[in-house]
C-alpha cells in the first residue's frame, strides 16, 4: 500500500494560492489508479475525519475560543469539504482554506498523472499576521505532521 511522505528539497513558495505566504509544506502520495480528481481526494481526506481527529480539533476549538480565533462553526460557509470552505476547485487541483485574526490558511490539493495511477500532493500554505500566529503554527506543527499524511493515507486505502 501507498503512504504519504514529505515532500522534500524543493521550493514551496510563493504559491499561487497565498501569494504572500511565509510558511509552507508539502506531503504526497503515488497511487495505481488514474480517475481521480482533487475534489474527490480532498473528500475522501476530510469529509468524514477520524474520530481521533475529530477529537483533537474539539479540543484546539475549546482551547482558542478565549482568544477569538474561529472554529470549525465559524468557517463553515458555503461550499465545503468538511470544515474548509472551498476557495477554488478545478479537476486537477482543490484550494480550500480562510482567514482569521492571526493567520491566513490555503490546503492546496493537487492530482498529477504519473504513468498508469496519479501523484497527490497536498500542500499547506500560511501567512501568518502577527507573534500571536506564529507561536500558533509552532503549537499545532506536531500534529500537523501526523494529520495530514493520515488523511492522505486514507486515500490510499480507500481507492
Amino acid at each position: 500500500m501507498a503512504r504519504a511522505s514529505a515532500v522534500a528539497g524543493e521550493p514551496l513558495l510563493p504559491q499561487p494560492a497565498l501569494a504572500d505566504a511565509d510558511w509552507a509544506d508539502a506531503f504526497e502520495i503515488a497511487l495505481p489508479l488514474r480517475q481521480l480528481t482533487a475534489r474527490e481526494a480532498a473528500l475522501v481526506a476530510l469529509a468524514t475525519p477520524p474520530a481521533w481527529m475529530s477529537a483533537l480539533l474539539a479540543l484546539r476549538n475549546r482551547i482558542v475560543a478565549p482568544f477569538g480565533l474561529k472554529g470549525a462553526a465559524d468557517i463553515q460557509t458555503g461550499d465545503t469539504i468538511g470544515m474548509f470552505p472551498i476557495v477554488e476547485d478545478t479537476p486537477a487541483r482543490c484550494v480550500l482554506g480562510f482567514d482569521d485574526t492571526h493567520l491566513d490558511f490555503r490546503l492546496v490539493v493537487t492530482v498529477t498523472p504519473a504513468g498508469s495511477g496519479c501523484t497527490i500532493r497536498v500542500t499547506t500554505v500560511i501567512r501568518r499576521h502577527n507573534a500571536f500566529g506564529r507561536l500558533y503554527l509552532a503549537m499545532v506543527m506536531p500534529f500537523h505532521k501526523l494529520i495530514v499524511p493520515a488523511l492522505m493515507n486514507r486515500i490510499a486505502i480507500t481507492r
